[in-house]
C-alpha cells in the first residue's frame, strides 16, 4: 500500500494506540511531520493564518519523503481543505469531517462530537461540503480531557477520557435523538470509539476510520 504523509500538530500529551500519532494505530507505512508552532490551542482557536504556509511546506516536504496522500492530526484543520489540497499535488485529507460530508450525502443523519464545541463551526463544515448546521457536542471544558489536549498537558488518563467521549455522545443524542451517525472530529478521540458503538450502537466515523478507506482506495 502506498505511503501516507500525516502534518502533525506540535504537541506533548500522550497518544495511545488507536490516536492519529500512535504508531501502532495504522497499518499502512506513516511518514510523520511536526509543524513546529502549530499548538493545539493555535490551531483549535484561532483562524492564523500565518500558520496555513508551513502546513503547505510540510506537505510538499512529505511528498517528497514519498509520500502518495497527505493528512493532518487535527480535524480544525478543515477550514482550509481547499487550500491545502490546491497547493499540494497528493490527495490532502484534513479532517474527519470529510467523511461526514460524505455519510450527509447518503442521507444519513449525523452528529459531531468536537473537542472544543465553541470553536467549530459553519465555515469548518461549509470547507469540506458537509451541512453548516450540523449538530456539535464539545468535551466538557472543564474536565481533564478537555485541558490536556487543548493546553497540551503531559498526562492523559484513558479512563476519563473515555467517559467524556460517552458523556458528550449521550448529551449530543438528548438533544437530537434522530442522529444514526456519530462522528469524531478530534483525531485524539478514536481509541474511544470502540466504547461509543458499544455504547450507543451507532455508526462512528473518524480520522481512523476515513484513512483507511481512503489509503485502501489508492493505486497500490
Amino acid at each position: 500500500m502506498p505511503t501516507l504523509g500525516i502534518l502533525m500538530l506540535e504537541t506533548r500529551f500522550a497518544r495511545p494506540r488507536g490516536d492519529i500519532g500512535h504508531p501502532q494505530t495504522f497499518d499502512f507505512e506513516v511518514r510523520r511531520h511536526i509543524v513546529r508552532g502549530a499548538t493545539p490551542a493555535r490551531v483549535v482557536r484561532g483562524d492564523d493564518e500565518a500558520l496555513l504556509q508551513p502546513f503547505i511546506d510540510g506537505g510538499l516536504a512529505l511528498v517528497a519523503d514519498g509520500c502518495a496522500a497527505i493528512a493532518t492530526s487535527c480535524g480544525f484543520l478543515a477550514r482550509w481543505q481547499r487550500e491545502l489540497q490546491a497547493a499540494l499535488p497528493v490527495p490532502m485529507w484534513s479532517s474527519a469531517l470529510l467523511q461526514l460530508a460524505e455519510a450527509q450525502a447518503r442521507g444519513r443523519c449525523c452528529g459531531v462530537i468536537t473537542i472544543d464545541a465553541d470553536a467549530l463551526g459553519a465555515e469548518h463544515f461549509r470547507a469540506v461540503a458537509a451541512d453548516p448546521a450540523t449538530p456539535v457536542e464539545g468535551i466538557a471544558p472543564a474536565s481533564a480531557l478537555h485541558r490536556t489536549l487543548l493546553l497540551d498537558q503531559p498526562g492523559l488518563d484513558p479512563a476519563d477520557a473515555q467517559v467524556q467521549v460517552l458523556a458528550a455522545a449521550a448529551r449530543l443524542r438528548a438533544r437530537r435523538p434522530d442522529i444514526d451517525t456519530l462522528v469524531l472530529e478530534c483525531t485524539n478521540l478514536p481509541p474511544y470509539a470502540p466504547a461509543l458503538r458499544r455504547a450507543t450502537g451507532l455508526p462512528v466515523l473518524d480520522v481512523v476510520t476515513l484513512l483507511n478507506q481512503r489509503m485502501a482506495s489508492l493505486p497500490g
